[in-house]
């Protein structure tokens, strides 16, 4: 049994309480004085936790940010490899002039090399400031990872679909005849 207190002891010898009664008091005050409370967060700790949590989540939001650049850099590094990899020789005397960004670049070309354009065999690539001459293979292979670099493809892509208004287009303009030799 633990200790009684003096008012225990008074109560115990007057015989006003029981001996267990007096060491079950003793046992709940001795848990109370020793046990850990679980008291109420204060709302300082409910903030604190609430901040924990934001920074979590945007530390979690820039990590998938940081994921998408880098996975975005890696496809454009394959893409600049297949086109190191694939391009053609430029070689010719004939220019190929074609626009970009609102501007007139011009490209030398052979004879063979402006039919395979114009037919869509051959591609048109950004390579840093210049361009370049890729067959269609390996330039679908560079769409799928950076469509941007693509600048000039005369032949049938997945994402240009003809229009609804198409074949009335193409029965109006079926009366004006174009060379197939157009060099402009």
């Amino acid at each position: 049994m633990a200790k009684a207190n003096p008012l225990q002891e008074q109560l115990l010898k007057a015989g006003l309480v029981k001996k267990s009664k007096v060491a079950a008091v003793a046992r709940e005050q001795h848990v109370a004085r020793h046990a850990k409370a679980q008291a109420a967060p204060s709302e300082a700790t409910l903030e604190a936790e609430r901040a924990r949590a934001e920074k979590a989540e945007r530390d979690r939001a820039l990590e998938r940010e940081r994921k998408a650049q880098a996975q975005a850099a890696e496809l454009r590094a394959q893409a600049r490899q297949i086109i190191h990899d694939r391009k053609l020789a430029a070689a010719g005397e004939i220019e190929y002039r074609f626009t970009v960004d609102a501007a007139i670049r011009t490209v030398l070309v052979n004879d063979d090399q402006r039919r395979k354009l114009a037919a869509g065999a051959l591609v048109i690539v950004r390579v840093g400031e210049g361009f370049a001459l890729l067959p269609r293979a390996a330039a679908d292979k560079v769409r799928e990872r950076d469509a941007g670099m693509i600048v000039l493809d005369h032949g049938l892509s997945a994402d240009a679909e003809p229009a609804a208004a198409s074949s009335e287009d193409d029965a109006y303009y079926a009366q004006f005849q174009v060379p197939d030799d157009l060099v402009w």
